[in-house]
């Protein structure tokens, strides 16, 4: 497997609250890339003692060995089990009933010589690309049909996290993982995949520089690196020019690029 990774944090005030992971069996014969984007909540107000880093350190970590290890396990059945455990290191000191507990956007995916799995939950992106070029994207759309006017209230979207009819990330209930988009692709139909937080895809669902295919080929050529090189280039240019598409400047960003071992 070839793959690269790239990462930045929105702020060099703030910690970077991404977290992502490639890893290889022993064995060379498939793979697991795991991403993971800690959802940042208003200061001193999740209920938790610890930081979102601390909770998707945690997460990602089981995450990456479970996958590894469980080769048996389905890929939901993974995140059930890493949510718990994660839950069970901070139950003790943390109100994790509390609707802002630590949390966060998950992508995972999984290949050996038979097929690739994949899991996505909420608005982190995973691709998929085929033997003859085509890229296929593989998203949870639940948080993007939520109107603009609610996101922008903190009560009306909190009445809508992690609740039916509005969209769903990883917290504190491993009951979650069932929500989460899954499939499995056959590994003679994939011959590279890439993951994105939605800090790096605003380069296609932001700024519109180019569909999912023309971002496959971005990441082919220049890398993940180069890929959030792009987008930061265009948060500047949108910022200098009145920056009305998004409430921040720069957001988290964080991509990996994997390409398969030839069958």
């Amino acid at each position: 497997m070839h793959s690269g990774v790239a990462s930045l944090p929105g702020s060099p005030e703030r910690p970077n609250e991404d977290w992502v992971a490639a890893a290889l069996p022993a064995s060379g014969s498939g793979g697991t890339v795991v991403l993971l984007d800690g959802v940042t909540p208003p200061a001193g107000d999740d209920g938790c003692v610890h930081t979102v880093p601390w909770f998707t350190a945690r997460l990602g970590g089981a995450l990456t060995e479970l996958s590894g290890s469980r080769r048996d396990m389905p890929l939901s059945e993974i995140l059930s089990r890493a949510i718990r455990r994660t839950a069970d290191a901070h139950r003790d000191t943390c109100d994790l009933s509390h609707v802002r507990t630590p949390q966060a956007t998950v992508v995972l995916a999984r290949w050996d010589e038979a097929s690739v799995e994949h899991l996505v939950l909420s608005d982190s992106v995973l691709l998929l690309q085929s033997p003859d070029g085509a890229v296929r994207a593989v998203l949870d759309d639940r948080l993007d049909r939520v109107p603009d006017e609610v996101l922008r209230s903190l009560e009306a979207t909190d009445r809508l996290r992690n609740r039916e009819g509005g969209f769903f990330t990883a917290a504190a209930d491993p009951a979650v993982a069932e929500r989460a988009v899954t499939g499995t692709t056959p590994r003679a139909e994939v011959r590279a995949l890439a993951a994105l937080t939605d800090g790096a895809s605003r380069w296609v669902e932001l700024f519109g520089e180019g569909d999912w295919a023309d971002c496959f080929g971005v990441l082919r050529e220049e890398g993940p690196a180069g890929l959030l090189r792009r987008v930061r280039v265009l948060e500047t240019a949108d910022s200098r020019a009145g920056g009305v598409r998004r409430w921040k400047l720069h957001d988290d960003a964080t991509a990996v690029y994997a390409e398969l071992r030839d069958l």
